[in-house]
């Protein structure tokens, strides 16, 4: 994973994620981590907007599971929160529906514009 790849911005009580290029489930999982141990989270954190518009998925059959458990394993950073993630590509969008399939302590959506994922994050 390299550092180009993620960038995050916090507003509003919402945490922005920007991807770019190919995303792996290690730099999912890498980049949360990274984030977590440099404490970038206010506790005051509502949700999560996390921008795949720039990037494109390049995970493996069945490894989409990862990303989840690891939501779960983090509920200090996950519980209660809501995780938009915003796709424009077909192909990029099965993922975060797969995802969606095991949401638990958390709520998931894919969205298409930043907009609509702001106004489901903030309750709009």
């Amino acid at each position: 994973m390299t550092e180009s790849k993620f960038k995050y911005e916090y507003k509003d009580r919402i945490v922005f994620k920007y991807y770019f290029g190919l995303v792996t489930v290690e730099d999912v999982r890498e980049s949360w981590l990274s984030a977590i141990n440099q404490n970038l989270f206010p506790d005051d954190v509502i949700g999560f907007v996390l921008d795949y518009r720039k990037a494109k998925f390049d995970i493996a059959p069945g490894r989409h599971n990862e990303i989840p458990e690891f939501y779960h394993q983090h509920p200090e950073v996950f519980e209660g929160t809501r995780v938009a993630i915003v796709t424009v590509r077909p192909e990029d969008v099965v993922y975060p529906m797969l995802i969606r399939m095991k949401d638990k302590g958390y709520q998931s959506i894919p969205f298409s514009t930043i907009e609509a994922a702001i106004n489901w994050v903030s309750g709009l």
